[in-house]
């Protein structure tokens, strides 16, 4: 059954591409911004454990994975079935502990935990020709996401703190000097210890298994719920929040917290 619900789904792909005056019109750069967004909005659904939100989301992604492949087959560059081979065959060959090669890599078919098979993938990545373990990481992802995956890299091989207080020893150390550069009141010192304080609280983060982003994500909600209680609240009364005092604003925001 999953077979033909997939097949339908290229099948309606095709019809599209060719009688549908929007989806003829597309291209790899038109919908590059579109999946970005989708993809958000999939994190989204996660975040709120919002099972039948993350179906549609999973839907939407992908349906642009076989619009993507779909171009690419009309320029001659690969064809769906090319995708779904080149991950099966990159997750056999990445998992020796599951499937043996022919040819054994010494230390990659034992596994003991996680972390080993995540060491091991690195580097399988190696050997395959990448010349970092930070090369897999895409540029263009947000600076928080980002931060976390550098470090889970790099991790890999061994650049690692030992315990979560020498990270925090370090997050201590950058308040310090994130403190020194504000004195000085030079902007491009501020900025450059400001990035290493936010670096470094990522890092702990992730030493209190804790993911930054959706950590982070998830008081902009909360901020976000409580400032439109507050409009709530100073509407209520006949106000408008930019009338009143701060002093006023905090009274109201400490309401919307008791009543959390």
């Amino acid at each position: 059954m999953s077979q033909e619900a997939f097949n339908r789904l290229v099948q309606v792909m095709d019809e599209l591409r060719e009688k549908c005056p929007w989806d003829r019109k597309q291209t790899i750069h038109t919908l590059r911004q579109m999946t970005i967004e989708e993809t958000y909005e999939l994190g989204d659904a996660i975040l709120g454990e919002d099972w039948a939100g993350i179906k549609e989301e999973l839907g939407d992604l992908l349906l642009h994975i076989v619009f993507y492949s779909k171009i690419a087959q009309e320029q001659n560059r690969f064809r769906i079935t090319d995708v779904l081979t080149g991950i099966t065959e990159k997750l056999i060959k990445r998992h020796p502990h599951i499937y043996p090669p022919d040819t054994a890599i010494s230390g990659l078919r034992e596994v003991r935990s996680e972390a080993d098979v995540k060491k091991n993938w690195e580097q399988l990545k190696l050997k395959e020709g990448k010349t970092s373990v930070l090369s897999g990481v895409p540029g263009s992802l947000p600076a928080v996401v980002k931060a976390m995956r550098l470090q889970e890299k790099a991790k890999q091989v061994g650049f690692e703190w030992e315990t979560a207080p020498q990270v925090w020893e370090k997050v201590t150390e950058e308040t310090a000097e994130l403190s020194e550069a504000v004195e000085t009141g030079e902007a491009a010192k501020m900025e450059e210890e400001l990035g290493d304080l936010l670096f470094s609280l990522i890092n702990y983060a992730r030493f209190l298994n804790i993911d930054a982003e959706a950590a982070l994500e998830r008081t902009n909600k909360k901020f976000i719920h409580r400032f439109s209680r507050m409009e709530q609240l100073a509407a209520a009364d006949g106000n408008q929040l930019a009338a009143l005092t701060l002093e006023q604003m905090d009274i109201l925001w400490n309401q919307v917290k008791s009543e959390q």
